[in-house]
């Protein structure tokens, strides 16, 4: 077993153009200042770190590190969700992704895909060479606009997804591995890894390639009605970050898990405040913690009702208080006797 560490906070949902949220180093004080210990890095934002100068440069790295260390935090990993999303853009997804593209490769899809690929070997050498080893991202999507089989999927579409998807990743994933890092894909609605069976499909599409990981969040199996409990014991050995964020569920007449086009407050499924939502946590962190997983718990803030401040701040004590400290002693200890090793004692124990 392994006491997983925390607590930590991904800063990418608390970015904004006021203070102190406009700064890394306005970031790390307000969360220092919380009480968390680790800060997950998004990389899109080249205010906050330029994968380009860090790929290239040991020292701007470890100035990044000493900077982040100043405030008494950890970097848990760094972020590439967006870049891993543009790895792998569906046609129809185009245009509404290409507002995360650079503006000189807005409209260029093939250009865009390039990019992102380009990005996502950068992050491998920065990850490594700020002393990391997992790495949290999407594997982008293929194939959901086909998630629900109508018309019907001509036969070998879903391998043939699977195929590219891979393809597009190798390269990637050769790279962490030179590298000694983790590719940590957070499975995720609406990514061609958003459940079980898509993340056995693609590790087998890669040929078991021994960097596939997962980022375990719970609150997209609320949303998708799948044990995420029973996720854990499927998937544990793969499992090397963690979100936690909470979600609820409530289907009506009207709508269930599509939603009906709604926002996200109106919809049956919605994310919520650790604590605020279904998912058991006690169970979650006891799971997790009894598979040894190696991960820090990462607040994710996405909540409809609950503010950024007010949920940032009680997801301290939140983490906090489903950290567990292993036991390396057994409860009943006290009522135990000596071993003896002899067969001829054992035996007489068990009448034989």
């Amino acid at each position: 077993m392994k006491t997983i560490k925390g607590p930590a906070v991904f800063l990418a949902q608390f970015m904004d153009e006021k203070a102190p949220f406009n700064s890394l180093e306005g970031l790390c004080k307000w969360a220092s200042n919380l009480g968390y210990i680790g800060v997950q890095i998004p990389t899109l934002d080249k205010s906050i770190i330029d994968l380009d100068i860090a790929s290239e440069s040991q020292t701007y790295c470890d100035e990044f590190k000493g900077k982040i260390n100043s405030f008494g935090l950890e970097i848990t990993e760094l972020s590439t969700h967006i870049q891993g999303q543009l790895v792998a853009v569906h046609s129809a997804h185009d245009l509404m992704f290409d507002v995360f593209a650079p503006k000189e490769l807005q409209g260029k899809p093939k250009e865009r895909t390039l990019w992102a690929i380009d990005q996502m070997k950068k992050a491998a050498v920065v990850s490594r060479r700020l002393g990391l080893k997992t790495h949290a991202t999407f594997s982008g999507s293929l194939l959901w606009p086909m998630v629900h089989p109508w018309p019907q999927q001509p036969k070998g579409l879903v391998e043939t997804g699977f195929k590219e998807l891979a393809s597009r990743w190798l390269p990637i994933l050769n790279t962490f591995d030179d590298q000694g890092v983790d590719v940590c894909y957070e499975v995720h609605p609406v990514e061609d890894i958003h459940d079980g069976d898509t993340f056995e499909r693609f590790l087998a599409a890669t040929g078991n390639h021994k960097r596939v990981n997962i980022l375990y969040d719970p609150s997209h199996f609320v949303l998708q009605q799948l044990d995420y409990l029973k996720y854990i014991d499927h998937y544990h050995q793969f499992i090397k970050a963690f979100h936690v964020k909470d979600a609820e569920f409530h289907s009506t007449g009207k709508k269930g898990t599509f939603g009906g086009y709604n926002d996200w407050k109106n919809r049956a499924g919605r994310y919520r405040s650790p604590g605020d939502g279904q998912v058991d946590f006690k169970q979650v962190f006891s799971k997790l913690t009894e598979y040894g997983c190696d991960v820090w718990a990462v607040l994710e803030w996405e909540c409809v009702i609950k503010s950024p401040a007010q949920g940032a701040k009680e997801g301290v004590t939140f983490i906090k208080n489903h950290l567990i400290e292993t036991t390396s002693k057994k409860f009943d200890d006290f009522a135990g006797s000596e071993a003896d090793k002899n067969e001829d004692q054992l035996k007489r124990i068990i009448g034989i």
